[in-house]
Formats: structure tokens, C-alpha cells, sequence
């Protein structure tokens, strides 16, 4: 990672609670603009977004819904018990997961090929392989699939937390309102702060919508030298038709594509073609978007707050130099803006 992405977070400026919990309304976060062709900052809150975009926009949301991919469970003796991270559903029907012993080192509980892992007298998994390109997670096989794991994940799960978050929220905190198809690991967080009614404004305004699927993985391996690889998981990605002729359709009236969340960017960045031109696609993609990605799908994004050296901030400088997004987020961190899944909003356009 470059020099300019590793500033200083301070820990109060970590967002350990959703808005709602806080006394602002889910819709009332802080917005940070950053204009691409002047590179001017501004100030803004978030239910004033309709100020920053014009009729005949598109924002493109990803509808996925978050799973509570926290597991706890222990081999059969009981001796060995850890927390299961899902991070991603294979085409196979099996799950890559992050694996984290209870006790001690997380990665030192004998893990190894051949472990079941019990969760309930109903659902149980068996460990099958170390994956060869993410060596910290594992292969496991449910004995229950489909809708009936999906509904035992529901029973048993929890949202996956990180330690700058101050209590397990339920599940419902993180979710979009938007959200239908459940297999996001962690939360597609750029879209939370939207409400149906500043859906409803912005649709009267004029600004059009579109959504496409892409099932979110792990944001951390909880292994910094790992983490700092930013190596990516494949991730599941649907563009419909529906949703490709929209954006088609946005370009050729000379509207603005708004991808809401780098989850868009990677999904139809993967899925357009050299001369711009989106298809409706069901993939996996691994791609990694810097500064020497052309972008062809996209005009604008409006995401999170990233932490110092994490890979999303690559992404940004697809859309703006990289002494520019250093220099907003120095601007970010002295005006207060928080950080992470519950905290302030950046929109780049």
C-alpha cells in the first residue's frame, strides 16, 4: 500500500453503534463530497444527497442481504470449541470460513482436515480443505443446504462484529432496507443510511435505480499481514438484464452511473465490456480496481469511511489521485467524520 493511505484513525472516531442508537436518524449521517473534476471537498449530511445529483442519474444498489455468519461450535469431545466466520458460498454448495479457536492463538486449535464442527443437534459441518489461495480459510460442508441452512444460520448466527463496535447489535441493524437475497458475510454498508423516504424524494427528483446482487466476504482475516495483502476472496456476483439495459440506457442519455458501495464498482466493472457496453451476467469475480483500472461502468460512488491502508482505498484512486483522497480523509478525520459500517458517508462524483 502507498504512503498517502496510512494516516492516523483516531479511536474515537469509530462509529461503535448505528445511528439510530446514538440519536441520529438512520438517514441523518454525515456526507463528505468529493467533486473528481475540481477535487473540492464539501460538507453535507446525507438526507440532502438529492442536492448533489441531478434527473436522469442512476444509482445502482447491491440488494444483498446480510447473513448473521457468526457461528459458535466445537468438535464432538467439546474439548475444541471456535467461532466459524462464513466467508463465502462456493458453486460446489460448500463454504469457505474463517475458523477462530476460543482459546489462546485463534489459528492454534489443531484445526485440520476431517474436524466436524457441531452447532445443534440439527446442523453440524465437516472441515475439508485449507483453501489454496486465502490459507486462513477453510473449506466446510453443512449437513443441511439450501433454504434449511439459510434458516439454521437465522437460529444460530450471529452478525460478525469487530472489536470497535461496542455490543452485539441484532441483525436488523445491519441490514439495508433494500435488502432481499441473503449471502452478504458482512454488511453492504455504503447503502444503510438510506430510508424509503428519501428513496421516494430522490425517485421525484427524478433519479433513477437500479440493483445488482454481489454476496460481500470477510473484510478481515484477523491476520494484519494477511489483511495487509488485500488479497480478495471470489465473490457471487447477478447483474440482471433489467438492470444492465438501465445502465446502458443511463449512458447513452448522457446520465451518471452512482455505484452505492465498492461491491457495485467491483460487480459491474467485472461484468462490462471494452466498449462500455454492461451485460446482464451470474459470475464470481476476483477483481482488484487501482489507479491504472480504466473505469467504464461508472461515473461516481458514494461508500464508507475506509480504514488506513485497506484495500478499498485502492479502489478510490480509480476515481480520484491519490493525494486527493489524502487530503480529504486528513479533512475527514478533523471535522469528526466516524468510520466504519455504522458511521459517515463520502460520495465521489
Amino acid at each position: 500500500m502507498s504512503a498517502p493511505f496510512s494516516f492516523t484513525l483516531p479511536p474515537q472516531l469509530s462509529a461503535k453503534a448505528p445511528p439510530e442508537r446514538r440519536g441520529v436518524a438512520r438517514d441523518r449521517v454525515r456526507l463528505m463530497i468529493v467533486d473528481r473534476q475540481t477535487f473540492d471537498v464539501e460538507h453535507s449530511r446525507f438526507d440532502r444527497l438529492g442536492d448533489f445529483l441531478r434527473p436522469g442519474d442512476l444509482l445502482v444498489f447491491n440488494s444483498s442481504r446480510t447473513l448473521p455468519a457468526a457461528l459458535e461450535g466445537c468438535e464432538a469431545s467439546g474439548e475444541t470449541c471456535m467461532q466459524v466466520r462464513l466467508a463465502e458460498h462456493l458453486p460446489d454448495d460448500s463454504w469457505l470460513a474463517l475458523l477462530l479457536c476460543q482459546q489462546g492463538d485463534p489459528f492454534a486449535c489443531g484445526l485440520r482436515s476431517g474436524m466436524q464442527i457441531h452447532f445443534s443437534s440439527q446442523l453440524c459441518a465437516l472441515v475439508e480443505e485449507r483453501d489454496r489461495t486465502i490459507p486462513r480459510l477453510w473449506k466446510l460442508r453443512f449437513s443441511q443446504s439450501g433454504t434449511d441452512l439459510i434458516d439454521a444460520l437465522y437460529q444460530l448466527g450471529q452478525p460478525i462484529r469487530y472489536e470497535y463496535v461496542s455490543a452485539p447489535w441484532d441483525l436488523d441493524y445491519y441490514q439495508t432496507v433494500y435488502a432481499k437475497e441473503p449471502g452478504s458475510a458482512e454488511m453492504p454498508s455504503a447503502g444503510r443510511a438510506f430510508t424509503w423516504k428519501l428513496l421516494f424524494e430522490l425517485q421525484r427528483q427524478g433519479i433513477e435505480t437500479a440493483h445488482i446482487v454481489l454476496h460481500t466476504g470477510l473484510s478481515s482475516y484477523m491476520d494484519d499481514d494477511l489483511d495487509a495483502q488485500h488479497l480478495a476472496s471470489e465473490e457471487e456476483y447477478l447483474i440482471t438484464q433489467e438492470t444492465a439495459a438501465k445502465i446502458n440506457q443511463t449512458h447513452q442519455a448522457g446520465g451518471r452511473v452512482i455505484a452505492v458501495g465498492t461491491t457495485v464498482v467491483r460487480a459491474l466493472e467485472s461484468a462490462v465490456d471494452k466498449s462500455g457496453n454492461m451485460q446482464a451476467k451470474h459470475d464470481y469475480t476476483r477483481l482488484r480496481i487501482t489507479q491504472d483500472h480504466k473505469l467504464k461502468a461508472v461515473e461516481g460512488l458514494l461508500t464508507g469511511l475506509h480504514e488506513p491502508e485497506a484495500s478499498h482505498l485502492d479502489l478510490l484512486t480509480a476515481f480520484l489521485p491519490a493525494g486527493v483522497i489524502q487530503s480529504a480523509y486528513h479533512e475527514a478525520v478533523q471535522q469528526e467524520y466516524l468510520w466504519h459500517e455504522f458511521g459517515d458517508l463520502n460520495l465521489i462524483l
